[in-house]
């Protein structure tokens, strides 16, 4: 039985989570306010904390570093009305093991409650010191998840792979992973491969010598020389020249790079963080990236969510992008219909975020009366128009495409087509099994809550496939 400490104003809260952990099995005890909390806490230490970021007197993030002082490390779980972006780098550069969003369902609580017992008992959390940033915009889990992202893994040096659809964001993550880093004092240098190049390519990125071709009037540095205790931001990785890649490569281990037409190697620090919207992992079976590359920029992935996969973050961002539309004339702050917030909703947003931000300027010029109508938007942009056919590594349309190529030769086949269902399902249902699995350490019921599926169906299906369940 583990003890915890439930700190929450909303007495609504502290009586649903106390329900929920005795309920578990474990001892709890409420507080209303942080004061409180840090004196119940000196008078018996808690296993776990659970506490409010906006509470009377101190509040919650405040107050961890006051439990700290007190008890030592212990795990924190934050839950907050607000889910942007400061709180969550906040959190966790104050050493919360996590944080949820309210309003937050008792399942979600209880799988972090579970997982954040396990934490107490080997009692490795660090806290560390926040930092100040301008928050992204979105507060869907989606969104929640790549705050959680950033803020981990912000404070350390490994290269991040930012990968997602073109609009969604790539380049601001990175900007906010360089504002948390330690690096923030140094340069951030945006380098958009697709734009260079491919003959001046490795001129730009690693500079030249005078002399060093026809036109080199004079000497340049390169990007890579530029980012020297900063951090280099590679855009559209994909696109690097093969040739270059090697060299890259070699820059990156090294620490150096080498100009064009310069025998006189250069040191220079820096993190890389690289994005792209395309698949690498199908651009290196096809020879066209290599595998050594991608697992130098590749330490740390972050997937940006498409904004059709986050639908209630778009009137949040188009009242966002409203506020800097301000008509210069009159000065009038322009507002949405509910109409054209159900239209905004209803689009597929294949540009994403990008495609929002210039349809609210194009819908703010056009609008009178500062009300704007579903019909100043501009017309809604095609995938096609777009170009966008290749999906991600991973993503739901890259997996269904397999699965067709898969039932496509089954069908072929006369000895398995009777049985192709049951094929599949012997394919598919392991390895998600196992996942789930893993991801609750061998609870057969928090596994079975998450795949949706009564405790006594897993077992049978884990015995059915021989999966050992420890």
């Amino acid at each position: 039985m583990s003890k915890l400490l439930i700190v929450d104003d909303e007495e609504s809260i502290c009586w649903g989570l106390s329900q929920l952990g005795e309920s578990l099995g474990h001892q709890v005890r409420m507080a209303s306010s942080a004061e409180q909390a840090l004196t119940f806490a000196e008078e018996e230490r808690p296993d776990v904390v659970v506490m409010d970021v906006r509470l009377p007197g101190i509040d919650g993030l405040t107050a961890m570093q006051g439990l700290y002082d007190r008890i030592g490390t212990v795990p924190v779980i934050v839950i907050t009305a607000y889910g942007d972006l400061q709180t969550a780098v906040e959190a966790v550069r104050k050493g919360a093991f996590d944080y949820i969003v309210k309003p937050f369902d008792l399942n979600q609580m209880e799988r972090v409650l579970e997982k954040a017992i396990d934490e107490s008992q080997r009692d490795v959390l660090m806290p560390g010191e926040p930092k100040q940033v301008e928050g992204l915009v979105g507060s869907t889990p989606e969104m929640q998840n790549v705050f959680k992202s950033i803020a981990l893994v912000a404070g350390s040096e490994a290269s991040v792979l930012l990968s997602g659809e073109s609009g969604t964001g790539k380049e601001l993550a990175a900007q906010a992973i360089h504002r948390f880093s330690d690096r923030s004092a140094g340069p951030f240098v945006a380098v958009n491969i697709a734009s260079l190049s491919e003959g001046l390519a490795e001129s730009e990125l690693f500079g030249h010598a005078q002399g060093a071709f026809t036109s080199a009037d004079s000497a340049r540095v390169g990007f890579l020389e530029q980012a020297d205790q900063g951090t280099l931001f590679l855009d559209e990785v994909a696109d690097i020249p093969l040739a270059i890649q090697i060299k890259l490569l070699r820059a990156l281990e090294e620490g150096e790079v080498l100009p064009v037409g310069s025998n006189q190697r250069v040191k220079t620090s820096f993190r890389v963080i690289a994005a792209t919207h395309r698949n690498l992992e199908s651009l290196i079976k096809q020879g066209k990236f290599r595998h050594d590359l991608y697992f130098r920029l590749c330490t740390f992935q972050i997937d940006i969510p498409p904004l059709r996969k986050r639908v209630p973050d778009i009137r949040v961002l188009a009242e966002f992008f409203l506020e800097r539309f301000v008509d210069r004339q009159t000065g009038m702050q322009h507002r949405l219909t509910a109409e054209t917030v159900a239209e905004l909703e209803r689009r597929p947003w294949y540009g994403n975020v990008r495609e929002l931000r210039n349809a609210i300027e194009h819908a703010a010029l056009r609008a009178r009366g500062g009300t704007i109508l579903p019909e100043d938007l501009p017309a809604a942009v095609s995938q096609s128009f777009l170009g966008m056919g290749e999906a991600p590594a991973g993503s739901e349309a890259e997996i269904s495409l397999l699965l067709k190529q898969w039932a496509e030769a089954q069908l072929t086949d006369p000895e398995h087509a009777a049985n192709v269902y049951e094929q599949l399902l012997a394919l598919i249902e392991p390895p998600v099994m196992e996942v789930a699995l893993e991801k609750f350490h061998g609870q057969c019921a928090p596994a079975a809550r998450c795949l949706g599926l009564h405790r006594t169906t897993l077992s049978k299906k884990l015995k059915q496939y021989g999966i050992e369940n420890s």
